[in-house]
């Protein structure tokens, strides 16, 4: 391999141009953007020290991507327009690609360049917008536009494959596609150049045991910060990525550059800023098995139908892993991490039953309104101030909490978990958390084992039903006869018959059913079970009434000319039926049929088992019913869940 090798023509000392792609080395010596050209080198100007960071990453670090090996050979540095920095690598491959392998707030990206063929367009940086879908380019599936700004180009270092000039400002739309694909249009050049790639872990390219280096820049200390406007001093826990802080002695909010300390302006009051309950620099552990420190705190409010609605956040940090944060609202709390929004489906309109999909699972839509900051504490990695809104759309699916976060020029997706006071005590090592009040929009319903464990017993119940059914559910007929009474005397003297003598066996149930020819009349029954042998009498009265005829709205008919009653077991032995009757048209004879069965399946005892059992799971349906009712009564678009 070809190495160039010539003196900066700003100091002199000697500098190397390794790579055949690399257009600008920066002097290591004097800092000076030096560029190669057809005939010699070109000094661009000075670049600024690389702001000194916790990044794993430096200079020289091998790995491999799909297969292929590869070295970071450059770095650039540059600033967001809203505060902030970032780092892109220039990662060179042994097999001649030429990757960006772009670091930011603990995430990584590895892009390429991807030419375009000459019919394809991508559209203009005025024209875009936030949330924007991209439609298929080159191969690649849709993309959405996920921010657009303009960035600066402040430092760098080792070799950089293109004309990086010195606070150079470069227009740019990042995007995000599924499966964690990324893209980034760059807008300096005309037409824009397209770089897409995917969001990686170190991991997965080769560099998992790569850690922060101490690195001999200047870096911000505690000891060498104070307070601009009244001297205190001030100790931060992310000084390489700290944008806004809030000194706790004078409540001034202050502008972090690099170190360099500005004051803006004083903190105003909030009505609930009193009531944080967490405090700057408590450390916690959560799933996974992560630590993270609080490092800031704010208030935020939303206005719904002329009431204000304040809630707390708060902002955690571990340098290896990047921000998350903590919501407390109304005593409840959610723990809040960013997602790819190229993987939320989002049909885009805001209306009651609107849904989203994540992950396999559907959110709805629960609020939309301006969420706005009234108060700030502590260390932010943003230009944060007092008075800045967002639009902000929650979409809940218990115990999660899918939202979106629109501004300007930026649009940004998280997902919270809903944990209990005992998990966040757990977590940080405390007691006595306020009790929540309310609902939670995300709150799981923790009385589902009422009517889940609840049916078991009813599961129970049938299977016993079903395999005692061929010993208990099959009846006999012990005696069956046709009997004819004859015309009364008078309407009110009955008329009696006996049954032939039949044979009762103990421990099963007896049912007489009686039968009679009677047409828009009525027969009534008495009738005694004797036992032959102890002469004692079990009665039961059958009555049987059946009337038919055509009015208004048809035919119709009411009772039966067969009727039934049961009783429970009786004691064994031969038994005579005596049947005394008496009916409407006494003047004629009432043929009557009795039949007598045992082990008759009536139902009843698995009625009673069934009813009482179901006591548990309706009670824990209601309970259920009346949560949700409460839940979805705080939501601007009411309606009900139907998550659970």
């Amino acid at each position: 391999m070809s190495v160039l090798s010539a003196g900066c023509p700003s100091c002199g000392a000697p500098i190397e141009f390794k790579k055949g792609s690399t257009l600008v080395v920066v002097c290591p010596y004097c800092r000076s953007a030096v560029a190669r050209t057809d005939r010699s080198l070109e000094d661009l100007g000075k670049v600024a020290e690389i702001v000194d960071s916790s990044s794993p990453l430096k200079l020289g670090l091998k790995g491999e991507y799909m297969g292929s090996r590869f070295e970071l050979t450059g770095r650039a540095q540059l600033r967001h327009e809203s505060g902030g920095y970032w780092d892109e690598w220039y990662a060179t491959f042994s097999n001649g690609w030429v990757g960006w392998l772009a670091e930011a707030q603990g995430r990584f990206y590895m892009t390429f360049f991807q030419p375009l063929p000459k019919e394809t367009s991508l559209p203009s940086f005025n024209g875009l917008q936030p949330g924007q879908a991209i439609p298929a380019i080159a191969g690649h599936e849709s993309f959405t536009v996920v921010e657009k700004g303009i960035a600066t180009s402040v430092a760098a270092e080792g070799e950089i494959p293109y004309q990086l000039v010195p606070n150079e400002q470069t227009p740019y739309a990042d995007l995000s596609g599924k499966g964690n694909a990324f893209g980034t249009i760059d807008y300096s050049v005309s037409p824009p150049w397209l770089f897409v790639g995917k969001q990686v872990t170190l991991e997965e390219i080769g560099l998992g045991s790569a850690r922060p280096v101490q690195r001999e820049a200047r870096r911000t200390t505690a000891a060498a910060m104070g307070c601009p406007n009244c001297g205190g001093p001030l100790s931060l826990a992310a000084p390489d990525k700290a944008e806004r802080v809030t000194c706790p002695n004078c409540l001034s909010l202050l502008d972090v550059n690099n170190g360099n300390l500005k004051y803006l302006r004083s903190v105003s009051s909030c009505p609930t800023s009193d009531k944080f309950v967490l405090k700057i620099g408590m450390e916690g552990t959560f799933p996974g098995d992560v630590k993270f420190k609080i490092i800031g705190a704010m208030v935020r409010s939303v206005t719904i139908e002329g009431i204000q609605y304040f809630w707390h956040e708060y902002l955690l940090y571990n340098p290896m892993i990047g921000f998350r944060w903590l919501v407390h609202s109304d005593n409840h709390w959610n723990f809040v991490e960013p997602v790819n929004p190229a993987d939320v489906s989002n049909a885009g309109y805001y209306v009651a039953g609107s849904t989203v999909r994540y992950n396999g699972r559907s959110f709805k839509i629960f609020q939309d309104a301006k969420a706005t900051v009234h108060y700030v504490t502590g260390e932010f990695y943003w230009k944060v101030t007092q008075g800045e809104s967002v639009r902000a759309v929650d979409y809940v699916a218990a115990p999660l909490m899918l939202s979106q976060e629109r501004a300007v020029n930026e649009v940004n997706w998280s997902v919270g978990v809903y944990m209990t006071n005992a998990q966040i005590e757990k977590a940080f090592g405390i007691k006595g958390l306020p009790k929540p009040w309310s609902v939670a929009p995300n709150q799981p319903f923790t009385g589902s084992f009422a009517y889940t464990w609840g049916l078991l017993p009813l599961f129970f119940l049938l299977v016993i039903s079903v395999g005692l059914l061929p010993f208990t559910g099959v009846s006999s007929t012990v005696a069956s006869q046709h009997l004819s009474l004859p015309p009364m005397a008078n309407s009110t003297q009955p008329q009696i018959a006996f049954s032939h003598t039949f044979e009762i066996k103990a421990n099963r149930n007896v049912r007489i059913t009686a039968s009679a020819p009677v047409n828009n009349s009525w027969a009534d029954l008495d009738v005694d079970l004797i036992n032959d042998q102890s002469q004692e009498v079990e009665s039961v009265n059958i009555p049987i009434e059946y009337y038919t005829g055509v009015d208004s709205d048809g035919s119709w008919s009411e009772g039966g000319q067969t009727q039934d009653a049961t009783m429970s077991s009786l004691p064994p032995g031969n038994y005579t039926l005596r049947i005394e009757g008496s009916w409407q048209n006494w003047q004629q004879p009432m043929p009557v049929t009795v039949k007598v069965e045992q082990g008759v399946n009536r139902g009843v005892n698995f009625i009673c088992a069934l009813v009482v059992l179901l006591i548990v799971p309706v009670l824990g349906l209601i309970r259920k019913m009346s949560f949700e009712g409460k839940k979805w009564s705080e939501s601007m678009f009411g309606g009900s869940d139907d998550d659970e």
